[in-house]
């Protein structure tokens, strides 16, 4: 068996991202079967222990995850001209006071803050913004298992059997989609579950059953809901909720 990175490990196995493992193991919080590791590019077995100490433990304690009822014109990422990143709105006169968590507005919660996932520019709902390399990994990791759903307003007629397809058939980029969850919402909405997020995926499973979407809103992450969350504005995950 081969010896694998440290940090690779770390990531894969959930205890944090591999830029936060890289720095713990700077500071000599990372422990393999006991023993401190503080050298960068350490290898080790797969099957070995890996611990972090208490510092690290209360410096991951400390990380924020913030829920964004994202409006339509703002990119989720990076900035494009003439658009805004999604993390401008993040500040302390748009934050939803949420009764059951007290937490206030700081500027150092928008350090490292990062979006866990994308939503289109021209689609609007439920964003996953966070410090913590933990639930990146959960939502958007290749082994995700997360589902996402979204209610999708649509133009055109959808037969029984484009309908089927919607839920499996189709495929994008040469690659068969996973099996999804599609269905009448109303007259002309439909709601999907996917489990799986490819660029503008929804957008182009449409178009390859004729149909046009008109308007695109996620309502959900896992167990998270977008709720009474007003548009434009955003709040802390709770540390009772889980996605």
């Amino acid at each position: 068996m081969e010896k694998v990175r440290i940090s690779k490990l770390m990531s894969e196995q959930g205890i944090c991202s591999r830029r936060e493992a890289d720095k713990f193991i700077e500071m000599g919080w990372v422990f393999v079967d006991g023993e401190c590791i503080s050298q960068l590019g350490t290898k080790i077995y797969p099957m070995q222990k890996i611990t972090l100490n208490k510092a690290a433990q209360a410096q991951q304690q400390k990380f924020v995850t913030i829920l964004l009822n994202k409006p339509i014109g703002y990119v989720s990422g990076q900035p494009e001209p003439g658009y805004q990143p999604a993390v401008n709105l993040i500040n302390q006169v748009s934050q939803f006071i949420d009764k059951r968590f007290s937490q206030r507005f700081s500027l150092s919660d928008l350090k490292n803050l990062a979006p866990a996932g994308r939503l289109d520019i021209d689609s609007q709902g439920l964003l996953v913004l966070t410090q913590d390399g933990r639930i990146a990994k959960q939502l958007i990791g290749a082994d995700s298992k997360i589902g996402k759903e979204y209610l999708v307003r649509v133009e055109g007629s959808l037969s029984k059997e484009r309908l089927a397809l919607l839920n499996h058939g189709l495929s994008l980029d040469g690659s068969p989609l996973k099996r999804a969850e599609v269905r009448w919402q109303n007259q002309d909405q439909l709601r999907f579950i996917l489990h799986e997020g490819k660029k503008r995926q929804i957008r182009r499973m449409c178009d390859l059953v004729n149909l046009k979407v008109t308007g695109l809103k996620r309502v959900r992450i896992g167990e998270i809901k977008l709720g009474n969350l007003p548009e434009g504005m955003w709040r802390y995950l709770r540390v009772d909720e889980r996605f």
